[in-house]
């Protein structure tokens, strides 16, 4: 006697398909809801060193950025880094200007600006805006809170990349402030710690708190001539 059972399971079977040694595609149910996006940086290759500890047991910052490279020194050596991004020479060039312009008119290290604007996109000036789980979108070159941006845009303007920069340069400032505004290691690196993950263990700066774990050690070698 025919069955009908084994009949319909044999399709169903034929229908799904599959690659040998792989497992078959299952579609997630109509109502699952989406995956957050994750940080622009998240799955980006860490330095070579990994520092943890207080700011002392970091690199030393004291307006030498470590190994003393000049600004024009590190944008140079990040530059075929932005330009791989699909950043235009005029865009690179753009940025360059408004890292100088945003440094002149917060007191930032331009070398810092850069570092962390390398840290954060990699000079994409059309990298994608990002929304974490708890709902606090971030976008642009600094990929920072309220910022702007321009997700798969380039050949921006100067008063776009400006823009972008200068928020995330004022939001890093106001960290430097929270930190005692110091010259030093002592109020940047605690600075970068929260402009990363919005809060501070003193006593560990790669005590992520969900955050990125590496990104003081990360941000200080690229002081120091790390490009990735």
């Amino acid at each position: 006697m025919f069955s009908f059972i084994p009949f319909l399971v044999g399709l169903l079977a034929l229908a799904i398909p599959h690659v040998s040694g792989s497992p078959a595609i299952i579609p997630l149910a109509r109502d699952a809801p989406p995956l957050p996006p994750i940080n622009v940086t998240a799955g980006a290759a860490s330095a070579p060193r990994f520092y943890s500890g207080s700011w002392y047991n970091f690199p030393a910052f004291n307006g030498a950025a470590g190994a003393g490279r000049s600004f024009d020194d590190l944008f140079n050596l990040n530059r075929n880094s932005m330009r791989s991004t699909g950043s235009t020479e005029n865009d690179v060039n753009r940025i360059k200007v408004a890292i100088r312009q945003s440094a002149d008119q917060t007191g930032v290290d331009d070398r810092v600006i850069l570092a962390i604007m390398m840290q954060e996109s990699h000079g994409n000036v059309g990298v994608v805006t990002t929304n974490s789980p708890g709902g606090i979108v971030t976008a642009g070159l600094m990929q920072c809170m309220g910022c702007p941006g321009y997700p798969g845009q380039h050949g921006l303007s100067q008063n776009q990349i400006t823009a972008m920069i200068r928020g995330g340069t004022q939001h890093f400032r106001q960290n430097l402030v929270n930190w005692g505004n110091k010259w030093s290691g002592e109020s940047y690196y605690p600075a970068l710690r929260e402009y990363n993950s919005g809060s501070v263990n003193p006593n560990d700066l790669s005590d992520g708190r969900g955050a990125t774990v590496s990104y003081v050690s990360d941000v200080v070698q690229r002081l120091q001539g790390w490009v990735n």
